[in-house]
């Protein structure tokens, strides 16, 4: 059975181009040679692509329905101006092909029936769609590590505490437990800051012999 919609008034074949995202039309005449000849590669084309409300195949009688041939200036005494085939895209005409040539005709209807377009897939992963929001419950930022904090509070204070009781603060916090970047000393390395450790002792001396003077 054929999908193609014959004409029978101007205000059929305006409800048909504003209800349609392509319509392709075929204005023909019945004493016409060529209108006859292309027909079956018409009929086959509308058979093929024909889909509800996007692309529509409809054919008008010149002579039945002059008006509408008038209104689109489809003259049907003209030499090679028939068959006449008007291809609309949301009510206006995108092209327009004269005479019986099926490859010609073939590949413009292909063309069009391209801009009718398809649905638009969905990409998408569990919990979010691409294009969209996140997903609930998911977040772009790090969760905050409490514990992390945590230690970082207590490193602070230990080091605070343990370089304030100490004669020489820089070297008690380098050498203290709450020191992050202080590992195990390697064998023989503690002899290292000798520096720091006559330092501290003469400060010791120092505090010595004053109270020895008094």
């Amino acid at each position: 059975m054929s999908s193609t919609i014959n004409i029978a008034s101007s205000a059929e074949f305006s409800k048909t181009l504003s209800s349609s995202t392509i319509v392709v039309t075929d204005f023909y005449a019945d004493w016409c040679g060529p209108c006859k000849q292309i027909n079956p590669t018409y009929e086959g084309l509308s058979a093929k692509h024909s889909k509800p409300k996007r692309v529509t195949f409809t054919k008008v009688n010149v002579d039945n329905q002059q008006a509408i041939a008038q209104q689109y200036g489809v003259r049907a005494f003209v030499l090679d101006s028939m068959p006449t085939f008007l291809i609309f895209r949301s009510g206006s005409v995108i092209e327009t092909i004269q005479g019986a040539d099926p490859r010609k005709l073939t590949s413009a209807i292909e063309n069009a029936v391209k801009l009718a377009g398809a649905a638009a897939p969905s990409y998408s992963t569990p919990g979010r769609t691409l294009g969209g929001t996140a997903a609930r419950g998911q977040s772009l930022q790090r969760p905050f590590n409490f514990k992390g904090f945590v230690d970082a509070i207590i490193a602070f204070l230990g080091l605070y505490i343990y370089s304030l009781f100490s004669f020489d603060a820089y070297a008690a916090a380098e050498n203290s437990p709450f020191n992050i970047n202080v590992g195990k000393p390697a064998p023989g390395a503690q002899g290292g800051r000798t520096g720091a450790a006559n330092q501290s002792g003469k400060k010791l001396g120092t505090i010595a012999g004053l109270s020895g003077g008094n």
